[in-house]
């Protein structure tokens, strides 16, 4: 991002520990305070935080991820007091939310009162409010004395940044800091639930899953909806109103989807045919799916391994990050293994790798 005067932003990385964890916050603050821009961790991914109330500080979030204009933050709170101020005629079933998951990776959409800029809305009467559960985020809200609006600390469209180091491959000379405060525990974004509606929709899954948001408030449905392709077929690049892609890297990702034993048939095949047309070819795979094929074959190629489908919090982790550093070694084509179980985290897993995928197979 260009200064007025023709210059890069200088960003300036602060690396938190126990000793100067203060005076990193209280600087980071006064950034936020001055209308500057912030990168930091939280639970969920890395998140760029600005005054989510001061027009021109949320300018800047739009401007340094080069974020299509009119799509919609939402706001990071430190406690359920800033709720009154932002926020108007919140459901019984809201609150019943924030009781059983806050704070943590829930995102609650609510009607919001006329306080918050229509450029953090997105020109929606309604608002996105989450409650991190990380020590950095909370006690930046608290310290700079405003909600912050903050996705993810990312370039629009490609991966999440679940390390420091994603930012600034990232936003380095785009933002006035990033604080590094180690790896994401989750690596995924937060659940998104509308309760501006009856029954409310789930607008994008992640750590809680639709099964335990409806053991608290009962019936939600989700808005969206798979539509998978046939047997062996491969879907279209992107359909008609996906205007924006989503955590998508430089290199095609091609997603397969099914059962172990077809998923690895199936990515062995493309593997062939990708290798006959002379493309570059990565594997992102889980170490089940990495189980049938031969080391030496793996080791041919570059491989970047997720975890167990039995552990989904890992692969969730380590999803974005196997994404860049794939990226990074100047791939044509990413085959990735959808062969993880489509509920809880694994749908939130899986609606990733589809949003990053131009092409599906299911198998």
């Amino acid at each position: 991002m260009q200064t007025e005067n023709g210059n890069k932003t200088k960003t300036r990385l602060f690396r938190v520990s126990e000793e100067n964890f203060d005076a990193v916050l209280d600087e980071a603050a006064a950034i936020i305070r001055r209308g500057g821009t912030v990168a930091f961790p939280t639970e969920t991914v890395y998140g760029l935080g600005a005054d989510g109330l001061n027009p021109d500080a949320v300018r800047k979030i739009f401007e340094a991820k080069e974020r299509p204009p009119g799509n919609p933050l939402s706001l990071l709170v430190h406690s359920r007091e800033d709720l009154g101020k932002i926020a108007k005629n919140i459901p019984e079933k809201a609150f019943r939310l924030m009781d059983a998951f806050w704070p943590g990776p829930l995102t609650i959409v609510l009607e919001k009162n006329d306080i918050v800029p229509e450029i953090t809305s997105g020109n929606l009467p309604s608002i996105g409010l989450r409650m991190p559960d990380h020590m950095i985020p909370l006690e930046l809200i608290k310290r700079a004395g405003t909600p912050l609006a903050a996705p993810s600390a990312n370039l629009s469209g490609k991966p999440s940044p679940s390390l420091a180091s994603h930012v600034l491959a990232d936003l380095t000379g785009r933002i006035d800091a990033v604080i590094d405060g180690g790896g994401a525990a989750i690596g995924l974004e937060s659940t998104v639930v509308d309760m501006t509606v009856e029954p409310p929709v789930v607008l994008r899954p992640g750590a809680v899953g639709i099964g335990e948001l409806e053991r608290v408030i009962g019936k939600v449905r989700p808005a969206y909806g798979e539509s998978e392709a046939g047997a062996g077929e491969a879907m279209p690049e992107k359909k008609a109103g996906q205007k924006y892609s989503h955590y998508a890297p430089d290199a095609q990702v091609v997603l397969v989807e099914g059962g172990i034993k077809k998923v690895s048939e199936k990515i062995d095949t493309l593997l062939e045919n990708y290798r006959r047309e002379g493309k570059k070819v990565g594997l992102l795979l889980s170490d089940e799916t990495a189980g049938f094929f031969a080391s030496e074959r793996l080791s041919a190629h570059e491989c970047f391994l997720l975890g167990s489908r039995e552990g989904p919090e890992e692969a969730a982790r380590r999803l974005f990050e196997g994404l860049r550093v794939l990226d990074a070694k100047g791939l044509d084509v990413i085959l990735a293994d959808g062969s993880f179980n489509p509920s809880g985290l694994g749908a939130a897993l899986l609606n990733r790798l589809r949003e990053a995928a131009s092409v599906r197979h299911a198998v």
